[in-house]
């Protein structure tokens, strides 16, 4: 969908003016704003430059859950694509962006992502709600326990052991078991009823508490990016429903593909149908911000 620059720059100027209206602010995302910054799980090219052997096996996307892989093949693949999406070091200018945006309105963070990208550029992790889990954590897969570990240590020791020809981690003894029981373990995120959700339920509290504490009449802005149909119960619909319960909320829904808003919402929600970088950018644009977050690019090479 083509946007003219009159679009962008009278959504940016709606959405500074409900910024500066707002009492407090909920971000909310979903897949669109890390594809948005360059995380993109359905890139073809993007998978073949990271997995050409699972690419050679006929694999298209970073999709692979239920796909059934030897656990050679399994490891390999989940060591690089977390030690790309989760434990890159390198600063993000969207996230950044949207950190200065918010500046030092009363806000929280709540996303089905689970690449850490909030926490990594700016925004305060005790703050950030993350109900589908997260890249830097792994669990027993029965479980066996409650407890989750660093999944970082791990990642280290099977790239190590990965060879990019085949896509396997060569060495049997650097695939990972529980430390608590020897069985098998997998990555702690959300996708079946065996998912360990204890290291997030403080900060589900923490989220419930700073809502039930806001006045009905507090002028809540929910600004959602990215978030469609995939898991509308997580990320969409929860919006919707926060900006029917405070009569003074407002929704901004920045979506390139999904911006439809409910209708009894009325002029309260505002669709904005593109994606976050060209938001971001029209408000950058309008109101320069100085510093390298402002004037950084994208890094294209990791879309």
């Amino acid at each position: 969908m083509n946007h003219s620059a009159l679009d962008l720059e009278g959504a940016a100027a709606t959405l500074r003016g409900r910024l500066a209206e707002a009492d407090r602010v909920l971000i909310t995302a979903g897949a669109g704003l890390s594809a948005a910054a360059g995380y993109d799980y359905g890139d073809e090219d993007r998978f073949r430059e990271l997995f050409p052997a699972l690419h050679g096996l006929g694999l298209r996307s970073r999709y692979l859950v239920g796909v059934p892989l030897p656990p050679e093949l399994l490891w390999g693949y989940w060591a690089v694509h977390i030690g790309d999406i989760r434990f890159s070091p390198a600063p993000n200018p969207l996230y950044q962006q949207l950190r200065t945006l918010v500046g030092d309105k009363d806000h929280w963070v709540m996303t089905s992502n689970v690449d850490g990208l909030f926490a990594r550029n700016g925004f305060a992790p005790e703050r950030i709600f993350t109900p589908q889990g997260d890249y830097g954590r792994y669990q027993c897969a029965a479980p066996c326990t409650a407890a989750v570990w660093d999944s970082e240590p791990l990642v280290a020791r099977l790239l190590a052991a990965y060879d990019p020809g085949t896509g396997a981690v060569t060495d049997p003894g650097a695939l990972p078991r529980c430390p608590n029981c020897g069985g098998a373990v997998e990555i702690n995120v959300r996708v079946g009823p065996e998912f360990v959700d204890a290291p997030y339920r403080a900060a589900h509290g923490g989220l419930q508490d700073w809502l039930a504490s806001a006045p009905s009449g507090t002028r809540l802005l929910v600004l959602e990016f990215g978030a469609g149909f995939n898991t509308p119960g997580v990320i969409r619909w929860p919006g919707e429903q926060l900006v029917r319960r405070f009569p003074r909320a407002r929704l901004v829904r920045v979506n390139p593909t999904h911006p439809e808003t409910p209708a009894d919402l009325g002029d309260r929600a505002l669709p904005v149908p593109v994606d976050a970088e060209h938001l971001l950018d029209a408000l950058t644009a309008t109101h320069p911000t100085p510093g390298p977050a402002a004037a950084s690019r994208r890094p294209r090479s990791s879309r």
